[in-house]
């Protein structure tokens, strides 16, 4: 183990402590291979303990307790210390997943601070709900009382570090949650660093949030298991949320999936064009297409096919591929070897299967690129609906481009796969749009616009795209199980429902 590294442990009932069997991993960055860090690997035991201190803050300490208005302090001031600490944060997520410093600094970064400040807004509606009067049979006054769930096991992939990890932890504390927290072992180093700052403020009691990391298979895989685990919360691929819901089925556990994606945009032909490629590439290339809600199909009119495809190829190869530090960077490497792997498979599906590549489908070339995992922005045109690039998630820079006659035709090829995440509609006739995004099984739809994240409307999918919502007052909610508790006002005998239909009078 190469000393000169920085070394993380694990963060468990509020100190950080090698993995008890003391395993470690490394994590290097992707677009050099440069080694970045060594992480702790926890073992089973690890996840015991971690869960066990979540357990015990939970059931015997006062974050399930805390007043609404005091977790919502803590979480504005959360916010505040990562808005200080933006540059930094900017930089790890940049280095550890290869995502363009332009896009963490201005996106990826703000974006997570927003979500902390809007869950410490929602915060204080977490917890009571009124209901109307009710006057059948006799008057009372009704609400429901939201408790919060308890000890929540929550994993994330490697795609989005930094934000993912506060839509995880942010809606589980702003309700009086519990949390044993495990990211991707391929980029860890965001969410470590976001737990760094949350142990250094101090705000929280000890066991309220945890952190173990490690290989999937062995650590995340036990964790949402664990017997004393109430909810669980995961984003990954389709493929895995399966054997999770098969998990957590045995004890009926509380489970929200954020899966998979095939998602269209839809050009309609009024749409404005200038908007429309740029809107349709940034919903495709954004971090080299490695999002779930990635914009992977367009479908085109055919009146304006031709001149869609040429512009999209235009642009498409003015992107500048290259180091993720670099400020001029539109986009950086995949996440690792085997991801361009399996992109460059698809590549060679699509070409078997006739549809025609029209730019990029091999790798950069030059001294800059040997080092890292780097594809070409690639795009297909004349794909069919049905083939395997237009109904199977890559994950990685490869637009398929289809062309449509008919609008109605062209909802039911954006409705036609397994997936239900995300899609876009792009035209100048906003009735017309609103009209067409209804009609779209998908969880978030945007009107000339792409990868709509907005931490106050609900985010998820439909059909394997997942299950239950996240962001938002219903993400929220998603943490607490709801009491309804009824006061009656009635307080004569004879007037309760009761007395007609069950007890006989007194006397007899």
């Amino acid at each position: 183990m190469d000393a000169d590294l920085p070394s993380h442990g694990l963060f468990i009932n509020g100190t950080w402590c090698e993995a008890e069997e003391r395993r470690t991993f490394t994590v290097s960055e992707p677009a050099t291979g440069t080694p970045l860090a060594h992480v702790a690997s926890a073992s089973q035991r690890d996840v015991d303990r971690a869960v066990a201190a979540a357990r015990e803050a939970f059931d015997h300490g006062p974050w399930p307790h805390t007043p609404p208005f005091e977790r919502a302090r803590i979480l504005h001031a959360l916010a505040t210390l990562i808005e200080e600490h933006a540059p930094e944060l900017a930089e790890i997520e940049s280095r550890d997943g290869g995502v363009p410093l332009r896009a963490t600094t201005f996106t990826d970064i703000p974006l997570g601070l927003h979500m902390m400040h809007v869950f410490g807004e929602l915060a204080r509606r977490s917890s009571y709900e009124p209901l109307p009067w009710n006057d059948f049979p006799t008057l009372s006054w009704n609400f429901v009382w939201r408790n919060p769930y308890g000890v929540c096991a929550q994993v994330i992939p490697w795609n989005y570090t930094f934000c993912m990890t506060i839509w995880k932890l942010a809606p589980a504390l702003a309700t009086g949650n519990t949390i044993v927290f495990k990211p991707s072992s391929l980029a860890p180093l965001s969410a470590i660093a976001l737990f760094k700052l949350i142990d250094e403020s101090g705000l929280l009691p000890r066991g309220v949030v945890n952190l173990v990391t490690g290989p999937g298979a062995e650590v995340g895989e036990y964790l949402v298991g664990h017997p004393h685990v109430d909810k669980i919360a995961f984003t990954g691929s389709t493929e895995v949320g399966r054997k999770i819901m098969s998990i957590a089925a045995p004890h009926i556990r509380k489970v929200t999936l954020e899966l998979g994606g095939k998602s269209p945009s839809l050009v309609l032909p009024d749409a404005d064009l200038d908007k429309a490629i740029d809107g349709v590439l940034f919903g495709m290339f954004y971090h080299a297409g490695q999002l779930c809600e990635a914009g992977t199909r367009c479908l085109v009119h055919r009146s304006i096919y031709t001149e869609v495809v040429e512009r999209l190829v235009e642009r498409t190869r003015q992107l500048r591929i290259g180091d993720p530090l670099d400020l001029a960077t539109d986009m950086g490497p995949l996440i690792s070897w085997r991801q361009r792997e399996t992109v460059e498979r698809y590549i060679a599906i699509g070409r078997e299967e006739g549809a025609t590549l029209v730019t990029g489908g091999g790798r950069p070339r030059g001294e800059l690129y040997d080092h890292g995992p780097f594809v070409e922005p690639t795009i297909f045109t004349n794909v069919h609906p049905r083939s395997r690039i237009a109904q199977e998630e890559i994950f990685g820079p490869v637009l398929a481009v289809t062309p449509y006659d008919e609008l109605g035709e062209a909802i039911t090829i954006a409705n036609g796969t397994r997936y239900g995440l995300a899609a876009s509609v792009w035209s100048r006739d906003l009735q017309q749009a609103i009209g067409v995004a209804r009609q779209i099984k998908a969880g978030t739809v945007g009107i000339n616009e792409h990868h709509v994240l907005n931490p106050y409307a609900p985010f998820g999918g439909f059909k394997e795209s997942g299950v239950g919502r996240e962001m938002g007052v219903a993400g929220m909610l998603e943490y607490t199980e709801p009491t309804h508790i009824h006061v009656d006002f009635q307080q004569k005998r004879d007037g309760k429902l009761w007395w007609d239909t069950l007890l006989p009078p007194l006397g007899e």
